[in-house]
C-alpha cells in the first residue's frame, strides 16, 4: 500500500502554554521523509544541564491520541546524543493513549564535563506514533521449544 493511500493519524494537540505556535514552535516534521515529530523546549528562561544531571522540560502541549492501539513515543535527537551526550533518562518515553496531560521529556546530559544549555524553542525529542497491542497473559507450566531457548545476553554471538 502506497502512503498516500494509508492516510493520517489525527491527533488532538492542546495548548498548554501560550508560547507554543508564537514564541515556541509547534511540533513539526523536520522533512517529509521524517518519522518523528520535533518538540520543542518550551521554557521562560534557559536551562544549563551540568553534566551527569537530568531534568524534566515541558514541550507546552498536550495531546489525545484518538485509539487505544497506538502509542505515543518519545525518542532522544541523535544529533544532540552523538554531539553532546543528552540522551532521555528512561531511554524512550511512553505516552499512553488515555494520557492528556502536557508532554514533558527527562533529559539526561551524559557528557562527563560540559555542561548543556536548553534554550527556549530548541527541539528536545521526537515524537512517534505506533500501534500497539495489549497482550492477554496465559499463564503455563511449559513454553513451545526453540532454536534458541532460554540462551539470554549475548547468545546468539557478535
Amino acid at each position: 500500500m502506497s502512503v498516500e493511500k494509508m492516510g493520517k493519524l489525527q491527533v488532538r494537540v492542546k495548548r498548554v502554554n501560550d508560547k507554543v505556535g508564537r514564541t515556541i514552535p509547534t511540533p513539526f516534521y523536520a522533512t517529509p521523509g521524517s518519522a518523528g515529530l520535533d518538540l520543542a523546549a518550551c521554557l521562560d528562561e534557559p536551562v544549563i544541564l551540568e553534566p551527569g544531571r537530568r531534568a524534566k522540560i515541558p514541550t507546552g502541549i498536550a495531546i489525545q491520541i484518538p485509539h487505544p492501539g497506538i502509542v505515543g513515543l518519545l525518542f532522544p535527537r541523535s544529533g544532540n546524543a552523538l554531539k553532546h551526550g543528552i540522551s532521555l533518562t528512561n531511554a524512550v518515553g511512553v505516552i499512553d493513549s488515555d494520557y492528556t496531560g502536557e508532554i514533558q521529556v527527562i533529559l539526561q546530559n551524559l557528557d562527563p564535563t560540559d555542561p548543556f544549555i536548553i534554550r527556549p524553542g530548541d527541539r528536545i525529542a521526537q515524537l512517534i506514533f505506533l500501534p500497539i497491542m495489549q497482550a492477554e497473559l496465559l499463564f503455563t507450566d511449559r513454553l513451545e521449544e526453540t532454536e534458541r531457548q532460554s540462551g539470554g545476553f549475548g547468545s546468539t554471538g557478535r
